[in-house]
């Protein structure tokens, strides 16, 4: 990506001095933990990997000092996805607009052709009554019984305002890219976009430790066509984007922050397209903290994961003809950003001409053991 080549004050928080921050850059011996305290940039791969050091959070080894982050080469040393060993998951229509555009796309089989007539008449029918009620609470049940009544109900209403929400798995294990890579759409789709997304990344127990930047590439065709075919939208190479850091909480950033962060968006395309818009996390419809909760109600994550929270954006600007709303083309660059978290910038090319996710679990542990990495207490 030709972008990749920057100043590192182009991507770190804009109170980066201040700010703890946990990644993963690529070097020669592998992939590689680093913190970054006071401004300065450690390699902690004492930790062997970043699921080991926050499951251990607060400690965690003094490191090798790297030097300033804001001198580091981080073109040398590429950024990785700041996750290794943590399940990615995600959860969907946790805002009222998106849900609105979720029945939208279900409702047009998944045709961006057909969308526009019929979101003029469901935005105006629910998008005003889904904001006004809390998930699960007794006024979310006489409204879907009002729904129901009118032939309006669907199954993306149901995780929208019923008690529970909408958790899935977003990609394998080590298979999320970072800032500075090449993000992926299916070859054989037609309606597609970005997701900016606040996740919250959490140990074992679920602590909530910090939050990053995400990129949950979304098929609207595909899902639209049918929710059965979540799995096709959501998980294909390249299409999960995180980093650039995981930011934790301390003193001076807390889950607050993330209740009412903003994302903006950019996306600059090689035909001079730009669309710009944002998600505001205070008008979620669920707490950030009980996703984390359903998340782990009946599932354990003994290496951590990290949760996407849903995002408020959904693109309806036309691009090229009239009425067919906003796609994809390669080339297309798409800019994540948050003052607190920073920027994910990645460029966008297909899930097949994306490079190829060959680095497994199997790789890594290998890899760490080859480095003198793995003991049993990193095991633990």
């Amino acid at each position: 990506m030709g972008r990749a080549a920057e100043r590192p004050q182009a991507f770190l928080p804009a109170d980066w001095p201040a700010a703890t921050l946990v990644g993963r850059i690529r070097t020669a011996e592998g992939p590689t933990p680093v913190l970054c305290r006071n401004g300065r940039l450690f390699d902690v791969s004492a930790a062997a990997t970043v699921a080991d050091l926050l499951n251990c959070w607060p400690q965690a080894p003094a490191g090798r000092d790297l030097g300033p982050v804001e001198d580091f080469d981080f073109d040398r040393n590429p950024l990785l996805a700041p996750v290794d060993l943590q399940c990615v998951k995600a959860a969907g229509v946790t805002f009222a607009v998106s849900a609105v555009e979720r029945v939208i796309e279900e409702r047009a089989r998944g045709d961006a052709a057909r969308a526009e007539a019929i979101r003029a008449d469901l935005r105006d029918r629910v998008g005003a009554d889904i904001r006004a009620v809390t998930p699960g609470s007794e006024a979310a049940a006489r409204l879907k019984a009002a729904l129901i009544a009118e032939g309006l109900w669907s199954q993306y209403l149901e995780v929208a305002i019923g008690p529970d929400a909408e958790i899935f798995t977003k990609a394998p294990i080590l298979s999320a890219v970072g800032h500075g890579a090449q993000v992926g759409v299916r070859s054989d789709s037609a309606w597609n976009n970005p997701e900016p997304e606040v996740a919250l990344v959490c140990d074992s127990a679920g602590r909530a430790l910090g939050a990053t930047l995400g990129n949950d590439v979304n098929l609207r065709d595909f899902e639209g066509r049918s929710a059965l075919l979540l799995g096709k939208a959501k998980d294909n190479n390249a299409s999960c984007a995180l980093g650039p850091f995981v930011r934790l909480f301390d003193e001076g950033f807390t889950i607050d922050d993330v209740r009412t962060a903003r994302v903006d968006l950019v996306i600059e395309g090689p035909d001079n397209y730009r669309l710009e818009g944002h998600s505001s996390m205070d008008q979620i419809s669920r707490d950030p903290l009980d996703l984390v909760r359903q998340a782990m109600s009946e599932h354990q994550y003994p290496d951590g994961f990290v949760l996407f929270c849903g995002t408020l954006f959904a693109p309806t600007q036309d691009r090229d003809a009239p009425g067919q709303g906003f796609t994809h083309k390669v080339g297309d660059v798409v800019r994540v950003a948050s003052p607190r978290l920073g920027v994910l910038e990645n460029e966008v090319t297909t899930s097949k001409a994306a490079p190829p996710w060959t680095f497994g679990v199997g790789d890594l542990m290998r890899n760490l053991a080859g480095r003198g990495l793995l003991s049993a207490e990193t095991a633990q």
